[in-house]
């Protein structure tokens, strides 16, 4: 319990740190041009205690030559405007004056992309420099690079999704078209909307212009037309967009079932003193379900059947909910020959994939959105996993999760690795939100393994030239190479990389669920459930 409460609170103090954004000295200039940072903004644009930040993390540990970039100079999440669910996306101008690294452009497009699926109106509080300049060559050409944002917002209004957006500084250079593409605009005055700067004009053409005859709010309000409201300051800008948010009227919801919310019958804070990473110390995964779901009720699918997937219906937030989650309770199996055999906890074995595609196929066709909860170190291997056909039934699972057209929620508890990852729908299989307990574990196989595997690749190397390692030697470069790996499974390293949308505390899980499934209520359309050729 102790060591789950400890990293908690060593990602709790990280995050609030990298919430300070390019520090106190920036954060009193940007105060200096009479400008809220991003975060002062976000506060008194949404209602109070309902942002929902994404992407904390992204960047971090990059850019280290540059100064860094905390949460890559961008901050997103869904909050509420007069109770209506949207996506706000704000430049951090204290962070290399809103410069979009990289990893900005990413965790642009990632928020879009979550609107885009969830069909959630999306709000941008626009304060750049434009492009980082020293990355150019790794933020403009791509298509999850700095020019994929305009072409998601000409998307987006073509799809009915909303955007506002909000010029509340500079908006200079390709990153002119964001706002402009919006169905609302607003600029306050100091602010600057131009394709090129002063500067760069005079350099250009010779011409000499002042920054506010150039692409100035009253320039925009008054003579080119761009904008549709001049404001004088911050503050009148968001009363503003709150004021037209509050006017808008109600689509139709999706068909996702949902009941009034009743709190688990077990308390959440006991998931601190059920989960355990040990291996020596296999944990019930249907006790952390059960302080989840709703009055922790639970109907177990197959719950004799493929023992170490847990499929089953319940509720959170009110929602219906499928659940898949790996049971890390090792458990007894009787094959089809009648013999008995162990089977190892967080192992997908041959009826445990049968199960769960199956489970799968009837959530898609019952209209219940599904929830993963991972801690998997993969398929069973073997001559017996084989001879049972665990590559037809890991492939009529992975078919199943592929082709799901209702939502997708994924939970990553402890370990995630290999093709046990993909299968409980990993980042690849399009989850409306990744979601990670600090203990997650994100790889292609555990850091152990790993450092075993590529030592002994490395000892035969070494060998057939002649060489031999000292037991010190195998040793020492076994801890070098775990070193690295577990590094790079660490669930920062995934966030920081936009493979997490969010790292939250366990006791939260819950919550973090219940804002995904209200965003993914948003989205009326389901297309029809299609698996094409399944392995049998």
């Amino acid at each position: 319990m102790r060591f789950l409460a400890d990293l908690m609170s060593q990602v709790r103090n990280e995050g609030e740190r990298i919430c300070e954004g390019g520090g106190a000295r920036a954060i009193e200039n940007q105060h200096g041009k009479g400008r809220l940072t991003a975060r002062e903004r976000i506060h008194l644009l949404a209602d109070p205690e309902t942002f929902f930040e994404l992407g904390l993390y992204a960047a971090h540990g990059m850019y280290e030559e540059w100064g860094g970039a905390p949460a890559a100079g961008v901050v997103v999440g869904t909050a509420r405007i007069h109770t209506r669910l949207v996506m706000i996306i704000a430049n951090d101008a204290t962070v290399k004056a809103g410069a979009f690294f990289p990893m900005t452009a990413k965790k642009v497009i990632r928020a879009q992309n979550i609107a885009i699926e969830n069909r959630i109106p999306t709000i941008y509080l626009v304060d750049s420099a434009g492009v980082f300049l020293p990355l150019q060559e790794d933020v403009f050409p791509d298509t999850d690079d700095f020019g994929r944002v305009f072409r998601n917002n000409a998307v987006m209004s073509a799809m009915g999704i909303s955007q506002i957006a909000a010029i509340m500084g500079m908006c200079v250079a390709g990153g002119g078209y964001l706002p402009v593409m919006c169905d609302h605009l607003l600029m306050t005055d100091g602010s600057g909307l131009f394709l090129a700067g002063p500067a760069l004009v005079q350099a250009a053409i010779g011409q000499k212009v002042s920054a506010e005859d150039l692409g100035g709010a009253a320039m925009h309000s008054a003579i080119s037309g761009t904008i549709d409201f001049r404001e004088p300051n911050d503050e009148a800008c968001i009363a503003r967009i709150r004021s037209i948010v509050e006017k808008w009227g109600y689509r139709r919801l999706s068909p996702w079932d949902r009941k009034k919310p009743v709190e688990p019958a077990l308390a959440e804070e006991e998931i601190y003193g059920i989960y355990d990473s040990s291996p020596a110390r296999p944990y019930d995964m249907k006790e952390i379900v059960a302080r989840v779901l709703d009055g922790s009720r639970f109907d177990e699918y197959k719950p004799e059947y493929g023992k170490t997937l847990i499929c089953g219906y319940g509720r959170i937030g009110g929602f219906a909910v499928g659940i898949v989650a790996n049971q890390k309770l090792h458990a007894q199996q009787i094959d089809h020959e009648g013999h008995k055999r162990i089977e190892f906890g967080g192992v997908i074995y041959t009826e445990s994939a049968e199960k769960a595609a199956r489970f799968i196929m009837d959530c898609n066709q019952n209209l219940i959105p599904l929830v993963f909860f991972h801690d998997v170190n993969g398929f069973m291997v073997g001559r017996d996993a084989e001879w049972s056909g665990i590559i037809k039934a890991g492939a009529k699972m992975v078919n199943a999760v592929s082709n799901s057209v209702v939502p997708k929620i994924t939970v990553i508890v402890g370990g995630s690795f290999g093709a046990g990852h993909y299968a409980m729908c990993g980042k690849a299989y399009d989850p409306r939100f990744v979601f990670a307990w600090p203990t997650a574990k994100y790889a292609v196989m555990s850091g152990d393994s790993a450092a075993g595997t590529l030592v002994e690749i490395k000892v035969k190397q070494l060998e057939r030239g002649g060489k031999q390692l000292s037991e010190e030697e195998r040793k020492e470069l076994y801890e070098s190479v775990k070193r690295t790996y577990d590094e790079q499974t660490d669930p920062r390293y995934g966030a920081a990389r936009l493979w997490i949308d969010k790292i939250i505390d366990p006791i939260e899980t819950r919550d973090a669920i219940t804002q995904a499934l209200e965003a993914a209520a948003l989205n009326p359309d389901v297309p029809e459930f299609k698996v094409g050729v399944l392995q049998t």
